[in-house]
């Protein structure tokens, strides 16, 4: 199972970026995906998660009303469309993957796959 994520680069303050995840080796039907975070000296932390059918999402408190987390099952990938970036967003993004078809949480530990992330960083 493979996570591949981009979309990353460097922005200014207040502009947008979408990121994107595609999985390969394993169908992410039905399986909740996330996006997680780690800022230099700082623990990874949760971003944003989708449950597997899609209906429900749920963010860490600090990126309520700018981001999106969001799937498309047919291309099996997931997206992360981030506006109104600001400096406290500049972290490595990492996007994850339940093996099981329920979910279980925004705990790093409920995933099983991670991709290699992809860096994001916001002037001021």
């Amino acid at each position: 199972v493979q996570l591949q994520a981009s979309g990353g680069g460097l922005v200014q303050a207040g502009d947008s970026l979408r990121l994107s995840c595609a999985v390969s080796g394993l169908t992410i039907n039905r399986r909740p995906v996330g996006w997680f975070r780690q800022a230099p000296g700082k623990e990874r932390e949760f971003v944003a998660v989708i449950t597997g059918s899609g209906r429900s999402t749920f963010y860490t408190d600090a990126v309520k009303g700018r981001f999106t987390i969001s799937r498309d099952n047919a291309k099996n990938t997931m997206y992360l469309q981030m506006n109104s970036l600001n400096p406290e967003d500049t972290a490595v993004y990492y996007c994850a993957l339940d093996w099981n078809q329920y979910f279980s949480g925004t705990a790093a530990r409920e995933f099983d796959y991670w991709g290699q992330g992809t860096q994001v960083t916001v002037s001021s």
